[in-house]
């Protein structure tokens, strides 16, 4: 089995949280919430973190509604998804994110104390990349 490193996103039009993860341990913890205007974040910020992390694939968070159908922001999260595949040549995976932002709010003091992530955006990416973590490792 491989290792890869992965970095998962949770797309947002103001924040965007943003996870590492490791095939090997099948875990991930938030590294950054970074701020984003019109669901553009700094590109600088999050080249850096590629840099530092040389991740094998990106996965971004697909927004949709309970019934599986895709939303205004579904259509966003895969504009972002194909900015990320364009600027870094890397493979992009999209990952069903439903409620990962709703239970990040309510396990964030949880997370903090253990050190996984420092925002609920941050929780939120950690939650999309263990899903595709486990969904791996089956």
């Amino acid at each position: 089995m491989s290792t890869d490193t992965v970095i998962a996103f949770d797309f947002g039009l103001r924040y965007t949280g943003v996870a590492i993860g490791q095939t090997l341990t099948g875990t991930a913890r938030g590294v950054a919430t970074l701020r984003c205007r019109d669901g553009k974040p700094k590109w600088y910020e999050l080249n850096k973190i590629v840099d530092e992390f040389q991740p094998q694939r990106l996965i971004v968070g697909l927004p949709l509604h309970m019934d599986g159908q895709e939303s205004e922001m579904s259509e966003l999260a895969r504009a972002f998804a194909e900015q990320l595949r364009q600027r870094y040549r890397l493979e992009i995976t999209l990952q069903d994110e439903r409620l990962t932002s709703k239970i990040a709010a309510l396990k964030l003091a949880d997370a903090k104390d253990i050190g996984i992530a420092q925002t609920d955006h941050e929780l939120a990416a950690c939650m999309i990349c263990n899903d595709w973590l486990q969904q791996q490792a089956s």
